[in-house]
């Protein structure tokens, strides 16, 4: 269930866990108030981590695009799914080891730079294998992970996402292509680095304990994303709190009809809502819940609000929504509020 602070969510917590695409940019256009938000956590106190389910993009790729949205941004605080693998493999494996690498050059650099020898052949006979997502990958390549599999090497990926947005539209994503080697295979992945898997949020504040600083804990840690079913999944499986935003792939309609696994702690807008405090939910002796000045309530077959364009409502009916379906109420059967935020 919702929680609520009295002081901005970024003097609340030490470390934000930022999601990328969705909550700080589209593509390659930066999201409104975003960088605003993320500077004035800054200037609180708050470090500000960039992590990305992305296994082919550089960290210094990253950082120079979201320095040209007015950041100020070191390659370390991006946290790509390569970076995370290769520092997941290089745990489980002796130094030195050869690994066999089907991914980006990112994905072959950090696994190199963890001290490991990159393979590209199964007759090498790698101790271990990672897949990665990219382009040009072909069916010999995903032939020869599969070989090095079958022979016995430990079996990690970057991440599971079935599909990824390309300009010309929905097209096969790193898990798809995991599936063809866990079907040829019969083996399943050991370990996943990205979302919704906590490790990356795990690995981000080990990388974070820079330059002999203290690791921030999961408690004084804030994990902020746009999709529940990775950023917010992620968090929960952790133990972090979770911060959703609006601007991506999550809608006011997911939100209410979420399961508990997939809820988040906070709800805002967009990233202003880092740097206020997060306002208290309460439940009303009618079985209504209200938000300041807003309230929603269920009656009818319906699940009603007080404002269609209020974040505030949105809370509320949150609340209103999971209670029910706690208590066994089929809330997707609920007629929910069309409702539209003002900027």
């Amino acid at each position: 269930m919702l929680k609520s602070t009295n002081q901005p969510l970024s003097t609340c917590y030490r470390l934000a866990l930022l999601d990328l695409d969705g909550v700080v940019y589209r593509g390659a256009d930066p999201i409104e108030y975003a960088a605003d938000g993320i500077r004035d956590a800054q200037s609180r106190g708050m470090t500000i981590e960039y992590t990305t389910n992305n296994s082919s993009r550089m960290q210094a790729t990253v950082a120079e695009q979201l320095k040209g949205f007015g950041l100020d941004v070191e390659p370390w605080q991006v946290i790509t799914s390569s970076v995370v693998a290769a520092r997941m493999v290089a745990k489980h494996v002796p130094a030195g080891s050869r690994v066999f690498v089907l991914g980006a050059e990112h994905l072959r650099q950090e696994v190199a730079r963890m001290g490991l020898e990159v393979v590209d052949s199964a007759d090498a006979h790698p101790v271990a294998a990672i897949q990665g997502w990219f382009p040009d990958m072909t069916w010999s390549m995903m032939a020869q992970i599969s070989f090095a599999v079958e022979q016995g090497a430990a079996y990690y990926v970057t991440n599971r996402d079935l599909t990824i947005p390309r300009e010309a539209g929905i097209a096969p994503g790193c898990g798809s292509m995991i599936q063809a080697v866990i079907n040829a295979t019969h083996v399943e992945p050991l370990g996943s680095a990205g979302k919704p898997e906590s490790a990356m949020y795990d690995e981000a504040r080990e990388l974070a304990a820079h330059d002999g600083e203290a690791m921030v804990s999961v408690a004084d840690s804030l994990a902020i994303g746009d999709r529940l079913d990775t950023d917010i999944e992620a968090g929960n499986r952790g133990g972090y709190d979770s911060l959703c935003v609006l601007t991506g792939v999550t809608d006011h309609r997911q939100l209410l009809t979420a399961p508990a696994y997939l809820r988040p702690t906070y709800v805002s807008l967009d990233l202003r809502g880092l740097n206020e405090p997060a306002p208290a939910v309460q439940a009303q002796p009618d079985g209504s819940f209200t938000c300041r000045e807003e309230r929603a309530w269920i009656s009818d077959g319906a699940l009603h609000v007080s404002s269609l364009s209020s974040v505030d409502a949105l809370r509320a009916a949150c609340m209103v929504a999971w209670q029910a379906a706690d208590h066994g109420l089929d809330v997707q059967a609920l007629t929910l509020p069309d409702m539209e935020f003002d900027a």
